[in-house]
């Protein structure tokens, strides 16, 4: 069963600054180590699509999603359909700025196929998932410098 997956970071510009970055996923490839194109159906907003391009090493593998949680300011969050995982960025106000945090929420479970894939083409979630929580990391990190840097 997968688990839920967290990282966080600060960032000294204030949430909107961040959420100007954060809600563009279409600069998603820009930012995560794994994803290598997005295209957001229409204008992005809770029910909006995605069509994405994701790789490891040499696989390769696409995927839509659909934006379930659109709060401007504070929150972006999309469901992988092939998975059930929820994928969200949280922006908190903090004194020196805000604080991001990307998280992966299972509590959905994940689908058969998916499993299957996870469990012969990406060692299990014993080995994937320290790849995605160092993944969520960089991802993060790379948020900040582009946002710091103006």
């Amino acid at each position: 069963m997968p688990k839920d997956l967290e990282a966080s970071i600060d960032i000294a510009a204030p949430p909107e600054q961040v959420w100007a970055v954060v809600s563009d996923l279409e600069r998603m490839p820009e930012w995560s180590p794994q994803c290598r194109w997005t295209k957001v159906i229409g204008a992005p907003r809770a029910g909006a699509w995605s069509v994405n391009l994701n790789r490891a090493g040499w696989k390769y593998w696409p995927t839509t999603a659909r934006i379930v949680r659109y709060e401007p300011g504070k929150a972006i969050a999309f469901r992988i359909n092939e998975n059930k995982m929820t994928w969200a960025f949280d922006l908190e106000p903090t004194e020196t700025g805000t604080r991001v945090v990307q998280s992966r929420d299972a509590s959905r479970g994940s689908t058969w196929i998916s499993r299957t894939l996870i469990n012969t083409a990406m060692g299990g979630d014993q080995c994937f998932d320290p790849v995605l929580i160092e993944g969520m990391q960089r991802t993060l990190s790379r948020i900040k410098a582009a946002v710091e840097a103006g």
